[in-house]
């Protein structure tokens, strides 16, 4: 079972076999590499070693930029929200820029659009891409597992089930928050007795249940940590990863919460760009969950918490991982029946085809 596994520079690079032989990876360092399939030598007059590439990466302020924050630093900088980056003047090869937005919706339009490359999305939005856009999209690696808690300041919430009665505060809407939540309600058997309200951001749920403390929230790491700081009156009695466990663990699949997408052309022209970012997605993963305290400040420049001393606290909390290949398909595909089983439309009405999973 997949539970917080981090994937080496040569193991990432090594699961994408399918990329043009003789292509070379440059930039910042990155080791030459060669692999089968896709266009032959005869085929390309472009190597990656003299071809231009920028690619425009997407990402929401959340666990799954966590992941990236060292790339970001190490390659571009990193964005604070909604103001990209530019790549670094003068470099040759590979280069990245990127953008952090609040919501996943925000997202969306630029992937559609064409405005970006490669993409770090909720699950199911993958899919509902992939629907949307009939095979636009290819999903390349699951960044981020269970992180979502149940976060309140009534003492009468001790498990799942307890939430029967309550007002829920839920950012995610269309997203695997919502489609999870909906899910684990029905399997407990209380879904018509939970009123939802949706709001923006993370933080105006934060926000309700400390105005309110008999409320209740479904937050996700980092902002639980954070909001638990703030405020030690509130606690996270339960958490959904082990819910999913409970409720949807015998059929095999995993609670799959952020993947990583690019766009099917993008796959196509630019393989050896698709491996550059996964090796160095892998080192990043590698890098925050080795050294919190290193990737703390990066993480507050992103702006997805105040808090140095809360990012370092929290990173160990937020299940970021870089899964590609068969390992990949194995987790999101899983996760993705079970909410097709339970709600079609979670996934865009029909679940992705093979071409989906870009397994190398």
């Amino acid at each position: 079972m997949l539970r917080n596994s981090n994937i080496t520079r040569r193991q990432a690079l090594a699961a994408l076999g399918s990329i043009t032989a003789g292509l070379a990876l440059t930039a910042c360092g990155a080791s030459q590499t060669q692999s089968t399939d896709a266009a032959s030598p005869s085929d390309s007059s472009t190597s990656a070693a003299t071809e231009d590439v920028t690619a425009r990466v997407a990402s929401l302020k959340g666990p799954t930029t966590i992941g990236l924050v060292s790339m970001m630093d190490t390659t571009s900088g990193v964005p604070t929200e909604d103001t990209p980056t530019e790549p670094a003047e003068g470099s040759t090869g590979i280069t990245y820029s990127y953008t952090i937005s609040g919501a996943a919706d925000q997202v969306l339009p630029l992937v559609i659009q064409g405005e970006t490359d490669i993409a770090l999305v909720p699950s199911n939005v993958a899919s509902v891409l992939y629907n949307k856009t009939q095979g636009g999209v290819r999903v390349i690696d699951v960044n981020t597992l269970g992180v979502l808690s149940v976060v309140t300041g009534d003492a009468t919430v001790g498990q799942f089930e307890d939430v029967a009665g309550h007002t829920v505060y839920l950012s995610g809407q269309g997203a695997s928050p919502e489609y999870t939540l909906n899910y684990l309600l029905g399997q407990a058997g209380i879904k018509d007795q939970v009123t939802i309200e949706f709001k923006s951001e993370h933080s105006e749920c934060a926000a309700a249940i400390q105005a309110d403390p008999t409320a209740v929230a479904i937050l996700p790491e980092p902002f639980t940590t954070a909001t638990l700081a703030k405020d030690p009156s509130l606690s996270a009695p339960v958490s959904l990863t082990d819910v999913w466990d409970r409720y949807a663990g015998g059929s095999g699949s995993q609670f799959v919460m952020g993947v990583t997408i690019a766009r099917s052309e993008f796959v196509d022209a630019h393989p050896a760009a698709v491996a550059d970012f996964l090796s160095r997605h892998a080192e990043s993963v590698a890098a925050v969950n080795g050294d919190p305290a290193a990737a703390a400040p990066l993480v507050v420049k992103a702006g997805i918490v105040a808090s140095e001393a809360i990012a370092e606290k929290a990173i160990p909390k937020c299940n970021i991982v870089c899964a590609t290949g068969e390992e990949m398909r194995s987790a999101l595909s899983g996760y993705l029946q079970v909410l097709y089983d339970a709600d079609a439309s979670s996934v865009g009405g029909a679940l992705p085809g093979d071409d989906f999973y870009y397994v190398g």
